[in-house]
């Protein structure tokens, strides 16, 4: 008669008792260990049609999307995760990277809480604006790929500069069509540096 192993685990060991089968031995083991380690599937179809009666606490690893998933008793959730790698913003004519020293402007792809997200870091600077300042500006040059824009349109708020500026905190919408447009100058609000550091949106 099969034992439990020792850290309750629910793995069912042969015993002394049992008759002995190699295969049979090896195959249990193999089972068990398996579907409580992460399992790695090509895609959620693949997983789905190999694991037809998951259980609560299974991870899985898809390879198509570079995803972890976790079973939560009711369905496949995704799992935290922030492997890609950042990517810089192309910026549009006066803008420039590295404002007040906080790194290029770039972006990456992550997961958080099981939604895709954009995620953000560095600042833009600007030496100088025109007589009439515009209330938006576009910042991007080309359009953002599409894996990381919105459904709609999201809005998110960047500090910025009180230098020469009568705001500490600007608007920019990320938008549908791959763009970042960047809200709130005026006549009175000419900040040196807008920084994107630490901010994030759901996609």
């Amino acid at each position: 008669m099969p034992v439990p192993d020792d850290y309750g685990q629910g793995i069912q060991i042969a015993s002394l008792l049992d008759a002995p089968d190699a295969g049979k031995l090896a195959k249990d083991l193999a089972n068990a260990l398996a579907q409580r380690g992460v399992m790695r599937f090509a895609s959620a179809s693949a997983r789905g049609a190999t694991i037809t009666a998951p259980v609560e606490g299974m991870l899985a690893w898809l390879r198509d999307v570079d995803l972890l998933t976790l079973w939560d008793g009711s369905a496949w959730t995704v799992v935290a995760t922030g492997a890609k790698s950042w990517t810089t913003v192309g910026l549009t004519s006066g803008w420039s990277h590295n404002g007040n020293d906080n790194g290029t402007f770039q972006y990456r792809l992550v997961n958080l809480f099981g939604e895709d997200s954009i995620m953000f870091r560095g600042a833009i600077g600007r030496s100088s604006y025109p007589g009439t300042v515009p209330g938006s500006w576009t910042l991007t040059n080309t359009a953002l790929p599409t894996a990381v824009r919105p459904s709609t349109k999201r809005t998110i708020s960047v500090p910025c500069s009180d230098v020469n500026s009568a705001r500490i905190t600007l608007k920019a919408d990320i938008q549908p069509d791959g763009h970042i447009t960047l809200w709130g100058t005026q006549a009175d609000s000419k900040p040196p540096w807008v920084s994107f550091n630490g901010c994030f949106t759901s996609l």
